[in-house]
């Protein structure tokens, strides 16, 4: 393993990745946006967080995360927007469709990326990846929207494609392979690797690993002594273009959580918002066929405070009603009684739906019919139609987000 070198192998991984994806897709949709520096913002309130400036508001220093008020002051004029959801998802599914004329080994790794797989399909018998990805590219501005733009990376392992759409955005197109890793390698920064963040550059620079050749170069045991784990060996494989990171692992949770416009400090004056997120993530829970036997409920506070409890429970749990009642029960064991700015709730302990065992004293068959003709008409007629009771008066509260995350999510959106 020591003498373990670069994959020799072609490259046929390729990552695709949407510029500045919701203000692109904003400005494609709104012609008198283009070339302005924009921002879709959670909320257009001063201290409303940022979640895509455009391309143009990026020049400034403006970026992902910051307060609304923040990029006022780098930039008085940047214009301030609010998600439209259904507008990003209908792009995700244009992009979906058009990646599947290449090949049905594709995973879309969040709304606006996507990673192929082209090992063994057709279209690289005529065609070199350089050749496929260009194609892609102007596909996406015929057919699309000719004001977005996609930054592509190739090369022999999904993680050194996401490196390499990396290099050159906007609308950026690298190749990471045999022949040219030490050069690029030679150019970067350890935090200029996807998923290697502060407190990981700390844990390399303490083996003497300060540069990413430094990283290519080290032996396995000074990588695994830096991350104290099985990590330090799929680092090893990862930049020598080894394959690690295509193993899908089991969901772990489904949650939503949501910022609270005004101070509410009792758990009666929380319930109808508590109501909707669980209404929501239940149904998200079914839709991808789980069954939870953990619930979590966290409280941050607006003195900067925060609590929070997960309870695991013997019962499999499907049905909004039955969540519900756990959630809100954990919610009363809070000791606090202090305005709220942001309530969240999640469930854990996931159980695939198909394999999970029957209670014994429960007539769980026919209440499970009962849910899925909820979810039913919910689907067909719109989120919410039907709803509990106690969610009356919450019709302006807890907007529809775009999901961030791995396939899973990306599967659930794309049904609704």
């Amino acid at each position: 393993m020591s003498n373990l070198g670069f994959n020799p192998k072609q490259s046929t991984i390729i990552h695709v990745d949407l510029n500045s994806c919701f203000a692109a897709i904003e400005q494609q949709a709104n012609p008198l946006l283009r070339g302005k520096p924009i921002a879709v913002a959670a909320y257009a309130t001063p201290n409303g967080c940022i979640l895509a400036p455009s391309i143009e508001a990026k020049r400034y220093g403006i970026k992902t995360g910051m307060r609304v008020k923040d990029g006022k002051l780098i930039y008085h004029d940047l214009i301030i927007l609010s998600p439209d959801p259904w507008k990003y998802r209908n792009v995700h599914l244009k992009l979906r469709k058009l990646i599947s004329d290449y090949t049905a080994d594709f995973n879309p790794k969040s709304i606006d990326e996507f990673v192929l797989n082209l090992e063994g399909y057709p279209c690289l018998v005529a065609s070199s990846m350089q050749q496929v990805a260009r194609e892609i590219k102007i596909r996406i501005k015929k057919e699309i929207g000719d004001w977005l733009t996609v930054s592509i990376g190739i090369a022999p392992n999904r993680f050194l494609a996401k490196l390499a759409s990396g290099i050159h955005k906007p609308d950026g197109l690298d190749e990471i392979n045999k022949d040219n890793y030490l050069k690029i390698y030679s150019k970067l920064s350890l935090t200029d690797l996807p998923y290697i963040k502060l407190r990981n550059a700390v844990r390399l620079n303490s083996v003497g690993v300060y540069k990413v050749t430094d990283f290519y170069n080290a032996p396995l045991w000074k990588l695994k002594a830096a991350f104290e784990s099985i990590n330090g060996y799929y680092w090893y494989l990862r930049l020598r273009g080894w394959e690690i990171d295509d193993v899908i692992f089991g969901r772990r949770s489904y949650g939503n959580s949501y910022a609270l416009p005004k101070p509410l400090t009792k758990p009666e004056e929380l319930s109808h918002i508590l109501a909707k997120l669980v209404t929501k993530m239940g149904a998200r829970l079914r839709r991808a066929g789980y069954k939870a036997r953990g619930v979590h409920v966290a409280i941050s506070f607006r003195d900067g405070g925060f609590w929070h409890k997960g309870m695991t429970f013997e019962r499999n749990l499907f049905d909004s009603r039955d969540i519900y009642k756990k959630a809100f029960r954990i919610l009363c064991l809070c000791p606090y009684r202090k305005p709220a700015r942001e309530l969240a709730v999640s469930s854990f302990n996931l159980i695939d739906s198909k394999t999970a065992q029957l209670e014994l004293f429960d007539d769980v068959e026919k209440r499970k019919k009962v849910v899925e003709s909820v979810d039913k008409v919910n689907e067909r007629w719109g989120e919410f139609v039907i709803t509990p009771a106690r969610m009356l008066g919450t019709s302006n509260a807890i907007p529809d987000r775009i999901a961030f995350g791995g396939v899973k999510e990306l599967e659930e959106f794309t049904l609704t």
